[in-house]
């Protein structure tokens, strides 16, 4: 009977491992779907504040969310190389601009490792990128550059036209750092898998 018992648990063990798999392979991204069954706490638990700041913003909350999971895998601790800070990497430089423009009086660059701070700096520069590209057919691929490198470089690699549309692969092709061109490749491709499964 214990043997029975024992043989019917594995069975079903195994029953829902392989539908787990399935399911993750699915999804298009199966590792990071694992990840997320794994610490669901730790994927989820800013879609909410991701979602309300975005909206705010006018921007996607996918992408907001994909920029975040590039930017920090979702650490609002974080410490980047370049002294970025929290969930979506914020400089020092941009989190003043966005202060001065909001006339948020007394900012300390500490106060990017709480969230919701951090997230309303990042999407206010992330939506001010894209309004430096809005006259392209599609404006993601250089706003994330511009994310990234910085407005200057971005212009440089457009061929210092923000006006005039430019084909994206044109310009992705005259990105000269590696680093950004995975960067802003990465993203949307992470963009591309939430809005394929129709959720963050």
């Amino acid at each position: 009977m214990i043997r029975f018992v024992f043989k019917l648990i594995l069975c079903v063990l195994l029953a829902l491992a392989a539908g787990f798999a399935y399911l993750a392979v699915r999804s298009g991204d199966p590792i990071y779907t694992f990840y997320e069954w794994m610490s669901p706490a730790r994927f989820k638990q800013y879609d909410r504040l991701i979602r309300s700041v975005a909206v705010e913003h006018h921007l996607d909350p996918m992408l907001v969310k994909a920029v975040v999971w590039r930017e920090s895998r979702f650490d609002p601790k974080k410490h980047g190389a370049a002294g970025e800070r929290g969930l979506m990497q914020v400089s020092e430089k941009a989190a003043n601009e966005w202060a001065r423009e909001n006339k948020i009086d007394n900012f300390r660059v500490e106060k990017l490792f709480d969230p919701k701070t951090n997230l309303e700096a990042g999407t206010w520069y992330l939506r001010r990128a894209f309004e430096h590209w809005e006259t392209q057919t599609d404006p993601m691929p250089f706003a994330l550059a511009e994310y990234n490198a910085g407005a200057s470089r971005a212009q440089r690699w457009s061929g210092g036209n923000s006006v005039d549309a430019i084909p994206a692969q044109t310009f992705l092709k005259k990105i000269d750092f590696p680093g950004t061109r995975k960067y802003v490749d990465s993203i949307i491709a992470r963009y591309e898998f939430y809005k394929r499964r129709g959720r963050m």
